[in-house]
């Protein structure tokens, strides 16, 4: 979606030339893919470590870090394969923001008020969207042995994987006018 956006407002003329079918294909796929061997190659090592005592997680979802503390061999390999795993998954994020820091400067170059205000609206709820779902993510996965309490683990954990997508229909729909209007004639009466 960043890229999207920076297409849009930095180049808008040459938009549909530059977004079509099958760059969106591609993009989709590249982030699909890149996830994958990193979540597998995660998810094999964890489990084949030994577990002893109790085989409780105590978690809402088999996460990584929480199935780490169940595990009663030396873990450091594994949390340093997860710290290289976390600081990778950072690299689509600073992509992200240095789209933004472009979209940014070019909007500001807008000689119209009204054009920059429309931009920046268009750029808004992606920017939340993002900042909400790295922010948890990145305070939960840069130290899997973390001194958290297991509660607040799980409050991080339930705020990017239930709370931010639950939140994105009404994040994107707020900028649509007929929503705006309909929650303002239903928050007034």
């Amino acid at each position: 979606m960043a890229y999207d956006r920076y297409v849009a407002i930095c180049n808008p003329l040459r938009y549909p030339e530059i977004m079509d079918r099958k760059v969106c294909f591609q993009l989709a796929a590249a982030s699909w893919f890149s996830g994958f061997p990193v979540a597998t190659v995660s998810t094999i090592w964890i489990f084949s470590l030994p577990f002893c005592g109790p085989n409780t997680v105590n978690h809402f979802f088999c996460d990584s870090p929480p199935v780490l503390e169940l595990a009663c061999a030396d873990t450091y390999m594994f949390e340093i394969e997860a710290l290289t795993a976390t600081v990778l998954s950072l690299f689509p994020f600073i992509l992200i923001l240095l789209t933004y820091v472009h979209i940014v400067i070019t909007i500001l170059r807008m000689p119209s008020a009204q054009g920059r205000q429309k931009a920046f609206s268009t750029c808004s709820s992606h920017l939340l969207v993002v900042t909400l779902f790295y922010g948890t993510a990145i305070s939960t996965y840069f130290n899997p042995r973390s001194k958290y309490s297991p509660d607040t683990k799980k409050i991080l954990s339930l705020s990017y994987t239930v709370i931010t997508p639950m939140l994105n229909p009404f994040i994107y729909s707020l900028r649509n006018k007929e929503v705006k209007q309909a929650m303002k004639r239903t928050l007034c009466w």
